[in-house]
């Protein structure tokens, strides 16, 4: 395949924005049934289908796909048949494929749909977000959307292109739809119970976050077989640039709900660290199938084992809140184990904890406990009204848990499961076509997740260079 080179600069940057401004403004939406014609772009992450797992009314059934020949395309190929072929509520869509070496070329020239969905091989992710809101398109992207500095500059220009071509750009955050971060969120803004976040310190933080995830799993009966690339940092990310994107976006949504924070003003990152995971050649083959490690692992690899800088830590500040933040990546859970998580935000009246681990079964629950500024009394009596107010609209409860804390029960009805999410994200981004805006705070805070993952993986990677 054609190697796809694009050189960012200043110039190219004015042309895109003067042949954009020649052309017509974009089609206006306005909610009909078929009006968002998908482009999906070499899809080599299976986020890529599940955008298409439900027929939602804007959609139109025919989905344009530009990528190359391969099992990545084979994959997401798959899963739409099965989607289409499933006995209850089957979709219909209608995939035309092109498999040529100018994939992506060919997709800037056709334009034959109006939003560009992005999920696979970060590599050139970004460079295929800013030339396509270059085109005029709208592009809707799986995370992340950058992955180091230079990517994080090409991003920041995107959405200044963006606005000045008229098209949406935005990225895909299923957990702000999990419901157990969405009554996290309600319970942190009633005052009387939470109080206010406390500041913390680097080495206590006021927000602790935390979750560790595995490369090899068992999915549906079945292993989850990896593409090979998913181990190269330089395709895929290294860890403190991939899956903390979702955890930096849920502080912000969490903590400073509505506020549309400034990188430069309202950010600081005062450490940041990332160490390597071993994988053997066999787990390696246990993972993708693969038979050997593709050379361009040869420069992670040492006495035969890859070592995968996968894991990391960033320590940070906004608006004066110290954050920790840690993500690992294992490569198989102990039997009977999985992924596990956790996330305590401290306020000043009480403590908001969600735990994934061996006492909750390896599935999300949401504790409470009493804060710091407070009595027992005053914060028993707070949290019982607050869930008593809160189960005339959700199905919740409250009992006792462990370690001083409280459970709040969740009815299992409330838990749609993670593919669920990709549709909700989809429907509020289709409405924010319809509407030709996103709320005020959504662009700056992109900006400052990113801004944040790529510039820990400076800082680490300084320390490395200084030891």
């Amino acid at each position: 395949m054609k190697q796809i080179k694009y050189i960012f600069c200043f110039l190219p940057v004015l042309i895109l924005m003067t042949a954009c401004n020649m052309q017509s403004k974009s089609k206006k939406f306005n909610g009909s049934e078929g009006e968002v014609r998908l482009i999906t772009v070499a899809p080599a992450h299976f986020h890529a289908a599940l955008l298409q797992k439900s027929m939602l009314k804007q959609l139109n059934y025919n989905v344009q796909v530009y990528a190359p020949n391969g099992p990545e395309l084979n994959s997401y190929v798959d899963m739409i048949n099965s989607y289409n072929t499933r006995e209850n509520n089957p979709t219909y869509w209608n995939l035309k494929v092109y498999t040529g070496d100018d994939f992506f070329e060919k997709m800037l020239s056709d334009k034959s749909g109006n939003v560009v969905v992005l999920a696979g091989n970060n590599q050139l992710k970004t460079d295929y977000i800013l030339r396509s809101v270059g085109a005029g398109l709208n592009v809707l992207a799986d995370k992340p959307m950058a992955i180091d500095k230079a990517s994080f500059e090409q991003l920041r220009d995107a959405f200044i292109l963006s606005a000045k071509n008229d098209v949406l750009l935005y990225d895909i955050m299923t957990e702000r739809y999990n419901f157990i971060n969405i009554l996290n969120r309600v319970l942190m803004q009633d005052k009387e119970l939470f109080g206010a976040i406390t500041k913390g310190t680097p080495e206590n933080p006021a927000v602790e976050m935390e979750s560790v995830h595995h490369f090899y799993k068992i999915v549906s009966g079945n292993p989850l077989i990896r593409p090979a690339w998913y181990y190269d940092v330089e395709q895929q990310g290294e860890g403190i640039v991939d899956v903390t994107t979702h955890l930096i976006d849920i502080v912000n949504w969490k903590c400073f709900p509505e506020v549309a924070l400034d990188y430069k003003k309202d950010v600081k990152i005062t450490d940041a660290s990332h160490w390597a995971t071993p994988v053997t050649l066999e787990q390696f083959h246990r993972s993708t199938k693969a038979e050997k490690f593709p050379d361009y692992l040869n420069k992670y690899i040492k006495d035969s084992v890859l070592y995968v800088n996968a894991n990391g830590t960033i320590s940070y500040q906004v608006k004066g809140v110290n954050v920790g933040i840690k993500v690992v990546w294992d490569y198989q859970a102990p039997e009977g184990t999985g992924d596990t998580h956790k996330t305590i935000i401290n306020g000043t009246k009480a403590v908001l904890l969600v735990l994934q681990g061996k006492e909750q079964d390896y599935k999300s629950r949401l504790y409470i406990k009493k804060g710091a500024e407070t009595t027992e009394s005053d914060f028993r009596k707070n949290i019982e009204r607050a869930i008593n107010d809160l189960k005339n609209i959700y199905p919740v409860s409250l009992k006792e848990a462990y370690d001083g804390m409280l459970e709040i029960e969740i009815s299992p009805s409330m838990d749609d499961g993670h593919e669920a999410h990709f549709s909700k994200v989809a429907e509020k981004y289709f409405n924010f076509l319809i509407t030709r805006e996103m709320p005020d705070w959504e662009v700056p805070n992109m900006l400052v997740k990113y801004y944040i993952t790529t510039t820990a993986l400076e800082l680490a990677k300084e320390k490395d260079s200084a030891h």
